[in-house]
Order: structure tokens, then sequence, then C-alpha cells
């Protein structure tokens, strides 16, 4: 093997006639003409060229030779007929495909190039940092013979801003040229961002301000955004087809800001009312969609979302000829905010929380009312006779209730009337059912506390042990020389835990009032020191009655009982002679009367005729009564709730109210002994757990200071100090 400096010379006129091969071959290809010579030949020909040292000479020799092809290129454009007329969208598209086809045309014949060249590619420019590559080369002549050209370059943005222009106004254009051309500039490295994408994103500014302003004039809001998505995904579309990957933040922003980020505020103002009134789901979906891309969005969302729940909130709870549906209409409209928060907003926290508080501001607009409001409508899911529910629909119509309860601020007003109504469910044995009662019971102590609860318990705890008493009255009384023949039931009830009731006298007869004593004897007998007082309103009875069609049993109140008995002795009474004999508060007795002879049961006949009983009337026993049931219950209208009554329960919760803030002060002046009036104010509003006013607060400082419990500091008139 003979080593590598003994190689024999090449011929001199060997390199001269490779080349000349060489350079026809390129001239064939750049002439897309057929190559005379295989190209097995002519890559052996460049390898043998590098092995012999000449690779820089060939280099610069095929650099040459593709320099004057391109440079012959731009004559075709320069010489182009149509370059006065820019707008001429025909021939600005004529202009993009030749244009087009001498880039494919020059990729194309790169590519050949490359693969005869490809061993000088691989060895001498590999090892010549400085040097493009073959492709490379080709690259940076296109840009600087062709596209660095001025006329050249400006018409070929233009024509291809032009196309996209006609696509976004709708028209179907050559997407695969745009792709083309687009991809030229990428690769001619800067003319791309230099000389496209800036012009680019400015004339897409321009182009969506205006459509931004002309359409939100135009167009309703869910219109609006729906055609704000379908330019979004034009845009992302166009990203993906034919535009470089780079654009896609700066083009999607653009659209963004122009589309959206200007119109924040008017949109919502012109539309969000609107789509919530009516419930648009979607809409709702989209509108979050896209106020959360943009900076901004979901924070103005968010308050005009409070601002609509205060607004509609607030119409439910003012007014007062809507407090019949008040609650249920809270009801319906907390579900409809949950549905639109789960489904529309994604059960964004933020959304959530600003919903709470925006029902705590409006539910407390008006004091009282609604938590007046909301004990009664429990009062009605737990009566029985309220048939509508199931166990388990009744159990998350509560918990729903529950909801509703935890905005309002004064809890007290609730708990009076929520008192009052349960002991009328207890005491007339109308509870639906003691599972539900003992349910709510638990939620408002899970929610209050036990304190709060506890009178209420203490409710239900009488009534079970009132029935064991009346199981060893039933054998004391057979124990009895004269039992009588009334069968009496007695609830025992503790004072404090249950409602404040007016004592009444009334006349019972002698039968009664014997009873009562043997009552009285047996019940003092276990439990000496107490004392009992009889409450006449809230006594009812079963009395048997004879008329001509026969046996009737009536279930009544014991104020109706007693004028009932009275007909045992006569068949005609005045009014005057009636409450004589009952003892029966004047109004108290109209009613009760005008339920026996006016109602729909008229045991009575009153004469004259007439709806409301005056004086002088006269009633006598009807005897002619008829009536399907067997047992009748007619109706006291002494349950029924008169304005008095719920005037006076809420006079009950202020006045409670006063004794807790007095006895708050007490205890604050008593810890600390000296105390500056705001200190002392802002100490009671963290211990109260209702709503005051400074003004009462106030009141009731000064009336502890009249009754010596504190006084004002002699210096300082805003110090107080504890009178031990």
């Amino acid at each position: 093997v003979s080593s590598f400096a003994e190689r024999p010379k090449l011929p001199d006129n060997y390199t001269r006639d490779t080349w000349q091969k060489l350079h026809e071959a390129v001239g064939a290809i750049q002439s897309s003409v057929s190559i005379k010579y295989n190209l097995e030949e002519l890559y052996q020909a460049v390898e043998n060229l590098c092995s012999y040292k000449v690779s820089a000479t060939l280099y610069k020799q095929l650099r040459q030779v593709c320099e004057d092809h391109v440079k012959a290129q731009i004559l075709q454009f320069r010489e182009y007929p149509f370059l006065v007329h820019r707008n001429d969208s025909l021939d600005s598209l004529l202009f993009l495909k030749k244009i087009n086809k001498c880039w494919q045309d020059h990729c194309r014949q790169m590519i050949m190039i490359r693969s005869i060249f490809l061993f000088l590619d691989r060895t001498y420019v590999l090892q010549n940092s400085m040097l493009p590559s073959i492709w490379d080369m080709g690259l940076e002549l296109f840009r600087n013979h062709v596209i660095s050209d001025k006329q050249v370059q400006n018409k070929t943005i233009d024509g291809i801003l032009l196309l996209i222009e006609r696509e976004r106004n709708g028209e179907a254009v050559d997407r695969s040229l745009l792709r083309s051309l687009l991809s030229m500039l990428s690769d001619l490295q800067q003319v791309y961002k230099e000389s496209f994408e800036q012009r680019f994103l400015e004339e897409t500014n321009c182009l969506y301000a205006a459509e931004g302003q002309r359409l939100m004039q135009e167009r309703e809001v869910p219109e609006y955004l729906h055609h704000v998505n379908k330019r979004l995904e034009e845009e992302g579309d166009r990203v993906i087809t034919y535009l470089d990957h780079s654009t896609q933040k700066p083009l999607i922003a653009c659209v963004e800001k122009q589309l959206l980020g200007e119109h924040l505020s008017a949109i919502l103002q012109k539309g969000l009312d609107n789509l919530l009134d009516e419930n648009r789901i979607s809409d709702l979906t989209q509108t979050y969609q896209l106020f959360s891309r943009v900076k901004g969005g979901q924070q103005i969302l968010l308050q005009h979302w409070s601002e609509y729940i205060k607004n509609f909130g607030t119409t439910i709870v003012v007014n007062p000829e809507k407090d019949k549906d008040m609650v249920q209409e809270l009801l319906d409209f907390k579900d409809k905010v949950d549905h639109i928060i789960e489904v529309c907003f994604q059960k964004n926290e933020k959304f959530i929380n600003l919903m709470k508080e925006s029902f705590e501001t409006f539910i407390n607009k008006r004091p009282n009312k609604p938590a007046e409001l909301i004990a009664k409508y429990v009062d009605s899911k737990l009566r029985a006779g309220n048939k509508e529910a199931t166990d388990e629909e009744l159990e998350r119509i509560l918990d729903k209730i529950m909801i509703i309860f935890r905005f309002i601020h004064g809890k007290d007003v609730f708990e009076a009337f929520y008192k009052k109504d349960l002991a009328k469910r207890l005491l007339v044995g109308k509870s639906a059912s003691v599972d539900a009662e003992k349910s709510m019971l638990s939620k408002l102590k899970h929610e209050c506390g036990a304190a709060f609860t506890s009178k209420l318990e203490g409710m239900f705890k009488d009534m079970e042990l009132s029935k064991d008493v009346m199981v060893q009255f039933k054998q004391y009384m057979q124990n009895q020389s004269d039992p009588g023949n009334i069968d009496l039931t007695v609830n025992i009830l503790t004072m404090g835990y249950w409602p404040t009731y007016t004592p009444m006298e009334v006349h019972l007869n002698s039968e009664m009032i014997k009873l009562q004593e043997v009552f009285k004897t047996f019940y003092l007998g276990k439990h000496s020191g107490r004392k009992l007082q009889w409450q006449t309103t809230l006594g009812h009875a079963v009395l048997k009655a004879e008329f001509k069609e026969g046996k009737k049993e009536f279930q009544v109140s014991l104020f109706q009982t007693l004028v009932l008995l009275m007909f045992n002795e006569g068949d005609e009474f005045s009014f005057e002679e009636i409450k004589m004999a009952t003892g029966v508060e004047d109004s108290e007795l109209r009613r009760t009367l005008q339920s026996l002879a006016c109602g729909k049961a008229r045991v009575l006949i009153k004469n004259p005729k007439g709806k409301d009983v005056e004086d002088g009337d006269k009633f006598i026993f009807n005897g002619d009564f008829k009536h399907k049931l067997f047992r009748i219950k007619i109706n006291q209208i002494q349950m029924k709730e008169t304005v008095e009554e719920q005037v006076s329960t809420t006079e009950r919760v202020f006045q409670d109210r006063q004794y807790q803030i007095d006895a708050a002060i007490v205890r604050i002046m008593k810890m600390r002994k000296t105390l500056g009036h705001n200190l002392l104010v802002s100490e009671l509003y963290n211990q109260l757990k209702f709503p005051v006013k400074p003004g009462d607060l106030k009141k009731r400082i000064e009336s502890l200071i009249d009754r010596d419990y504190m006084e004002r500091d002699k210096d300082n008139p805003n110090q107080y100090h504890y009178v031990a």
C-alpha cells in the first residue's frame, strides 16, 4: 500500500475539466434541464477534488455560480409590469405566486446542488466554522439579492397582509400560498420578525379596535361575546395553519385587548343583569371564560355580580307587599346563584365568598322582618298537614333555610318567633314529625350554640315529662271515690322556657274547678314549693253533642267550650249574657262566637245574621246542624296570630336585648374596672350577637350610670369607672 505522500499528482487539466463538468451540472439544475452526467459520477468528482486540497476554490466557485443565478432572478420582479398598482388584489396575488415559485425553485435547486456537493459540505465547510453550509449560503444569497430588495419586500408583505385581511373579512384564500411565503420569511431569519410581524400586529390592532367599537354599538351582549370567541378561535387557527408560532402570544393578546379589555365595563353594564335575570347559563359560562382571559376581567365581573345580587335581593326583602313569598323567593334566588356559580363560574371561591357577603348585606337592610318570616316559614314546613314533602325533602328544605338563616344578624328575633310557633305545634299536637323537629333543633344548636337552643330543648323536655305525670295522674284518679266524667290532660310548662302568655281569668263550671283542685293536690303533693298558674288561653277540649241528625263530637278551645256548655241550660242567649256567664274578655269572646256562628261549622245561629259579632246579638242553638264528619274541629280563631301579638313578640325581643346589653356592659366593666368609651363600645360589638346602633349603647351606658353601676371620670367624661 503506497503511503499518503506518494499519491500520484493530478494531471494539470483535471481540476479545470472536473469543475467544468460540475459547473455544467449546476447550470442544468438551475435551468431545470436534465443533467448529462450521472449523479454518482459527480459526487465522486467532488470527493476527488476535496482530497486534492482544492476545497476552498471549489466552495468559492460554487458560491459564485449560485450568486450569479440568484442575482438574475431579481430582474423578473424589477420588470414586473404591475408594480405601480399597489392595491390591485389580482395583480398582488399574481406577484405572490411568482415570488413563491421563485422561492420554491430556489429550495428545490439548492437541495439537489447540496446532494452533489455533499462531501464538500461535510468536510471542508464543517471544519471552517465561519463558513455557512451550502443550504445556509443559498438562503443568505436569496435574502440579500431578492427579499432585501425594498420594492420586492414591500410588495410581498403588502400582498400577504392583503390576503389575511380578505380572509378575516370572510373570503376564502389560498392558505398554502400564505404558509409557504411566511415560512420563507421565517427561514430568511429576522425578515419575518422585523418586516412582517410588526406590521401584521399593527394592522390587527387597528382592525379589532374599530370592530370592537362598531359591534359593541350594534350587537347585544351574547352575540358580541359569541363573535369575540369566534375571532379568538380564527386567530388561533391562523397561527396553527400559516403564521409562525412565536406570533401566537402577541396576536391573541391584541384580540383580547381590543375586543374585550377595552369594553369590560360596557359589556357588563349593557348585558349582565339581563343574562342573570333570564338565567342564560351558556352565555354566562362564555362571559366568565372570556373575562378570565383578560387582566382585571374577573375582578370587574365580581363587582357586577355582587351588585346584581344586592339589588335583586333587596327587591325581595324590602317590599312589605311581598312578605308572604319572601322566604320562598330567597330560597329560589339562592338556588339560582348557586347553580350559576357551579356551572358557569367553575365553583370559583371568590364568587362564592362575595355571593355570601352580598346576601348578608341585602338581607339585613330590613331589620327583624326576614328573621321573623324565616321562623314562620319553618313553622309552615314543620306543622302537621304539610303533606307536600317527604322526610328527605323536608330535611333538604331545612338545610337550605339554615343557609339563609346564617346571613341574618338579629338571630334573637328568629328565636322569639320560632319559640312561639314551636309552642303552638307542641301544645296543639300539630307537629308533623318529632324527628324533623329534633333535626331542626340540632341544626340551630350547631349554628348558634347550646345557649341559643336550651329553652327550645326545655320545651320538648316539658312535653315528655308531662306525659309521665299524666300516667301517674290517671292511676291517682282511679283511686278517687268520685273520679268524675271528664278526662283531664295537663301539660306542665316551665315558665322560663315557654313564650310569655297573658293569663286570663274566666268562669269555669264547677266540675272543671273541682278537677283542677284534684290535680293541684296531686301535683303539689309530689312537688312541694311549686306554683301552678292555669293558662286558659291554651286549653282545649272534646265535647259530645246531640242533634236531630244524631251524635257528633267537637274539637274546640276552652273558650268555645264554655260558650257551648251554656246551651245545656237554655236555647238562646244574648252576647251580654254569654259575656257575663263565661267571663271571657270582650274581643276574645267576639272571635269565639264568630267561629261558632259565622264559620263553616255553624253550631249556633246568630241573630241578626252578619259576619261580625255586635252588642245585643242573640245566639240560638242550631238543632238542625248537619256535617259529613263525626268529629269536627272548629278552628280557634284565637290561634291566628294577630298584629298585636306580632308586635309584642318583637318588643319582647328588644326588651331582652336591653338586658343583654346591660349585662355585657357590667361584665366588661367589672373585669376592666376603668375603660374609655370607644374601647367599651368596640368590646360590646365583639360580644353582642345582634346588630346595635351606637346611640342605643350610649343610652344603656347612661342608664347604668343613673343606676350607679358605673360612673364617669371627673376629669375625662369619655372615661368610665366600675362601681363595686
